[in-house]
């Protein structure tokens, strides 16, 4: 069923375990994040970013079909939203939600933008997840810039202020893949004084390679939403190299990716406590 992710995160944060939110791109990742939801018997969010896919309308009508045939929560995220307009997309598509991402802006420039959206998504029943501090890419060493960590002090003003439904924050992980045997260090103690200050769910970007004891931890102690891309989208294209002699069709290709792509996400969805959780 298509739910409003606030729905899913809500429970999450009670129950004190997390959502992992994979990455999509398209009908194949639709399906195999939704067939590992429907399988656990679990929540599931998947997180769309807007140049994935060449018409975000038509993808999300795939979800929300797909959704409607599963009794798992499923909602659809616009990751990372671009300008106004793009987020307006997003919401005349139906999405569940959309993240506004104003984080690498100053800081009341992140407030007044994050607030004017939340005013239009709420109005039509969707949530909105917003960023603070900034979760760069893991290739430029952002992760290990503790200048871009997320201020405690600022956090439930900036929740207040924007009237924002989940925060993304920044306590060490960062996008994409980390260099070869690099596993970062996540800022716990900063994690727990963020749970204390804000009462919405908290969102950890770039769980990729972050180290399984440091996802199942974080979950455990605060963080309610996982975003996953990297780690799913690698074992995919890993699965097609090592068989590739075997392809007699194309769509045996995807098959193989879809397929690596699930096991995978639903190793993630175990890690975080959210498999039986539906």
């Amino acid at each position: 069923m298509f739910v409003n992710m606030i729905d899913i995160l809500n429970k999450s944060r009670e129950g004190h375990y997390g959502v992992i939110a994979p990455n999509i791109c398209n009908e194949d990742t639709a399906r195999a994040a939704i067939e590992a939801a429907a399988e656990t018997n679990s929540p599931i969010i998947l997180d769309l970013i807007y140049s994935a896919t060449p018409d975000i309308t038509l993808l999300a009508q795939i979800v929300k079909y797909l959704a409607d045939r599963v009794s798992v929560p499923v909602a659809l995220n616009l990751d990372h939203g671009g300008d106004f307009k793009l987020h307006i997309e997003a919401v005349r598509a139906g999405f569940s939600s959309i993240m506004v991402d104003r984080s690498s802006m100053p800081y009341e420039q992140n407030v007044a933008e994050v607030a004017e959206l939340v005013k239009v998504a709420h109005s039509v029943g969707m949530s909105v997840e917003a960023e603070l501090g900034h979760v760069g890419t893991a290739a430029d060493g952002d992760g290990q810039t503790s200048d871009l960590y997320t201020n405690v002090d600022q956090a439930a003003d900036f929740v207040a202020r924007t009237g924002c439904d989940a925060l993304a924050v920044a306590i060490g992980t960062a996008h994409g893949k980390y260099p070869a045997g690099y596993v970062p260090h996540l800022d716990f103690d900063r994690l727990h004084e963020l749970y204390e200050a804000v009462e919405v769910p908290l969102v950890l970007h770039g769980g990729s390679g972050s180290g399984d004891e440091n996802l199942a931890r974080a979950t455990r102690e605060g963080i309610t939403k996982v975003n996953v891309g990297t780690s799913l989208f690698s074992a995919g294209m890993q699965n097609l190299a090592e068989h590739a002699a075997e392809l007699t069709r194309a769509n045996l290709g995807y098959k193989m990716i879809s397929d690596a792509y699930k096991a995978e996400l639903i190793r993630h969805m175990e890690l975080v406590g959210q498999v039986g959780k539906a």
